[in-house]
């Protein structure tokens, strides 16, 4: 255990940002889950929304360094290029 308060404070804050790494990071695959999900059903209307709401889950993951924006930028591509194929 930390015994510096600086120490301490770091500890705590990193506890936090873990939690809201983890949260975003949750958010981001559930959004392309679900549009993977609406791909393989079929439905391009879902298919779009969906993408929709997985790209700007994306990007803001990436521009606040939760995931890396190459990373990001990929998952992207592949994902629209599966609902422009439908």
């Amino acid at each position: 255990m930390a015994n510096i308060a600086s120490a301490k404070t770091r500890i705590n804050r990193n506890a936090k940002r873990t939690r809201i790494n983890s949260d975003r990071l949750n958010a981001v695959r559930t959004a392309v889950k679900k549009t993977r999900a609406a791909i393989l059903a079929g439905d391009k209307e879902a298919a779009q929304s969906c993408f929709k709401a997985a790209e700007s889950a994306l990007m803001s993951a990436a521009c606040k360094k939760t995931i890396h924006k190459k990373n990001a930028s990929r998952k992207v591509s592949r994902l629209a290029a599966a609902v422009k194929k439908m």
